[in-house]
């Protein structure tokens, strides 16, 4: 965008969405990351030419945070592969060499010991097919089927990369499948597919749960009784959204700082978000003009149909889904006779930033699923 002519020019272009952009000091050379399927991908365009410039193998993982040296012949970026998290990397383009710097993972962790996600589509109620990373625990199989849960980005319009996650590889480490749903509405797969839940959150997205379910029912390794649902902030709401309003779909639900009231929600969003507010708006439904569709679509106003446990995560100091959402939801749920467990961390916002608040929360979700899916009747 030319401040001075106020016009728009094209500067990159993929079949994927384009994650990032870098521009190096010269302006002769553009870095960009783009998203095939669910992994990122470093790309290199030297702008004289238009011709994209070799790299050196690099690791099959996700690069993130990338820029050129002031010289224009080496990259920096850091890449987190499904095994090892972000680490950094030096490229050399001249010399066609790659350095790793850094080592992040845990020493006490073999990163053999780790599983890696499988990408895959699967079809929904309408034939869309939707694009899902899923998570397998080395020990499952026909004879030994293992439990599933859904997890469900936050957004709205986030997307689950197959990158390292160390909440999931440690409930698949538990016995636990992950499947990471990157249900219509999601980014990464275009403008179209990005824009097809819109004003329709909460049913057309949530049915994409429902047939994520029924897929992973065909899977003749998995416990096809045994399937629930998890999530943050939208994630959050979507699980809710799937015991509230799909209620008998899935057996257990964990919510993560989700949205439990769009009303409250939307209403609350300060001043100044107010780019972000209009969007949301436009996205979701103008709590006025849209009143009735949203509190149709507010799992917390339907809570007396939520009939299977509940695990609700939630940040005391969240600003952007406040702890009365959480709140409500579990004294809702409470209500209904229902098993409800409620973590608060004082000292946290909207996501989890201390290492051992993280810890007691992926040790709370073990808990409760050990109990309330695995130990569950079929």
């Amino acid at each position: 965008y030319d401040l001075k002519s106020k016009k728009h020019s094209l500067v990159a272009k993929d079949e994927w969405d384009v994650a990032f952009f870098h521009e190096s000091y010269s302006g002769r050379y553009h870095l960009m990351v783009t998203t095939p399927d669910s992994r990122g991908k470093l790309r290199v365009v030297d702008t004289q030419t238009g011709e994209e410039m070799p790299l050196p193998p690099l690791p099959e993982g996700s690069p993130l945070f990338t820029g050129f040296s002031r010289s224009e012949t080496k990259v920096a970026t850091y890449i987190s592969t499904d095994r090892t998290p972000q680490d950094l990397y030096y490229i050399d383009l001249e010399k066609q060499s790659v350095a790793r710097l850094s080592n992040a993972l845990n020493p006490q962790i073999d990163a053999n010991e780790l599983v890696i996600g499988e990408t895959l589509k699967y079809k929904s109620w309408d034939g869309l097919e939707v694009p899902a990373v899923l998570w397998k625990p080395r020990e499952a199989s026909l004879d030994r089927k293992v439990p599933v849960m859904l997890w469900m980005h936050g957004g709205p319009g986030g997307q689950t990369y197959a990158m390292y996650r160390a909440t999931i590889q440690y409930l698949v480490n538990q016995g636990y499948a992950i499947l990471g749903v990157n249900n219509r509405g999601s980014s990464g797969y275009g403008k179209t597919f990005n824009h097809l839940d819109d004003l329709k959150h909460g049913v057309v997205d949530l049915d994409d749960c429902v047939a994520a379910k029924d897929y992973l029912q065909t899977l003749d390794w998995v416990d096809a009784d045994r399937i629930g649902i998890m999530g943050g902030s939208y994630g959050g709401y979507l699980t809710l959204a799937a015991l509230a309003f799909r209620p008998d779909e899935f057996k257990v639900g964990i919510d993560i700082f989700g949205v439990a009231n769009w009303i409250r929600t939307l209403e609350s969003i300060p001043p100044w978000w107010e780019a972000a507010r209009q969007s949301l708006y436009t996205e979701l439904g103008d709590p006025v003009k849209d009143r009735k569709s949203l509190e149709e679509r507010s799992p917390l106003l339907h809570a007396d149909k939520i009939t299977k446990p509940l695990l609700v995560i939630q940040g005391a100091n969240d600003p952007r889904v406040l702890k009365v959402e959480s709140d409500e939801i579990v004294a809702a749920v409470e209500k209904n006779g229902v098993p409800v467990e409620y973590v608060v961390f004082e000292d946290e916002g909207h996501g989890f930033a201390k290492r051992e608040n993280n810890i007691k929360a992926d040790e709370a979700m073990v808990k409760f699923l050990d109990q309330h899916l695995r130990g569950a009747g079929g």
